[in-house]
């Protein structure tokens, strides 16, 4: 097999991710990696922005790329080949972070999803949280709004929490109630944000168990994923539901569907690619 280039472009409420990845036989290299915030701004706009600057970035065009793969809400991306569903893409990609991943936890803008994977990161059951649940990267974004604080500070304060409150609605308005309710009997910020991530990692870790997903890794993916105080939580939280899993994150967890994507995108390209050999 000749050297082929692929993209993969995940659309989520929140953020645009893209991906550049070549291959050459059997070797694999990461190329290339651009992410931006959506912000009231047209998604569809900003993912071929984001994709023309990581192209240029790599030092390459569109005409060098051989599969463009969305996935998320990227599926009516006009300059897309072909579309691959995010959970296959994010069980593809966790594999990719962490080979030893045998679960996905993927928590974004608006709600949370546990996928049990296998080696290859095939999908073999699924379960999702409701849209309203008070466990979603929107919440968390609203709550350190009102906090007066940088998203980036959540998991550390978090972390400095000596005696948590937890919140105890899973809508995500009455949440919001319960924090107000909070700082007004003087809870610290970090006992706060400590008793959201617990209450979050509750629901998780029974999400897991939902879904038998009973042993080994589980890759945290999605806008959440380095948020050092939720996965501390939800570790522990999974001792406490006597789970044999462990949560992990990565420096590059927000790119998991579109790595899969792109990865996924390559299988497809060299799949189409040996029919056409053999047609002729």
């Amino acid at each position: 097999m000749s050297k082929i280039v692929t993209a993969g472009i995940d659309i989520g409420s929140g953020c645009v991710k893209t991906v550049l990845f070549e291959f050459d036989g059997e070797e694999t290299k990461w190329v290339g990696k651009e992410s931006a915030r959506i912000r009231n701004r047209d998604p569809f706009l900003l993912a071929s922005e984001t994709y023309d600057l990581m192209l240029a970035g790599a030092g390459m065009t569109r005409g060098d790329v051989v599969y463009v793969a969305s996935t998320g809400d990227a599926e009516n991306l006009r300059f897309a080949t072909g579309h691959f569903y995010s959970m296959t893409t994010h069980g593809r990609g966790a594999v990719y972070l962490n080979p030893a991943a045998r679960a996905v936890l993927d928590i974004g803008a608006l709600n949370g999803r546990a996928i049990r994977i296998d080696g290859s990161g095939k999908v073999l059951a699924y379960k999702m949280t409701s849209q309203c649940a008070s466990g979603s990267g929107q919440f968390l974004e609203n709550i350190a709004r009102y906090l007066g604080i940088a998203q980036d500070e959540i998991g550390m304060l978090s972390q400095q929490a000596d005696n948590p409150e937890r919140v105890s609605s899973i809508c995500a308005v009455l949440a919001e109630t319960d924090v107000i309710n909070m700082v007004s009997r003087g809870i610290s910020t970090a006992n706060i944000l400590k008793g959201i991530h617990m209450s979050m990692a509750g629901r998780l870790a029974k999400l897991l168990k939902s879904i038998r997903a009973s042993e080994g890794i589980v890759q945290m993916t999605g806008g959440l994923a380095l948020d050092a105080g939720l996965v501390a939580a939800l570790n522990e939280a999974l001792v406490k539901e006597k789970v044999a899993l462990v949560a992990e994150s990565h420096p590059d967890a927000i790119f998991a569907g579109a790595i899969g994507a792109s990865l996924w995108g390559a299988f497809r390209h060299q799949k189409l690619a040996r029919l056409e050999a053999l047609a002729a």
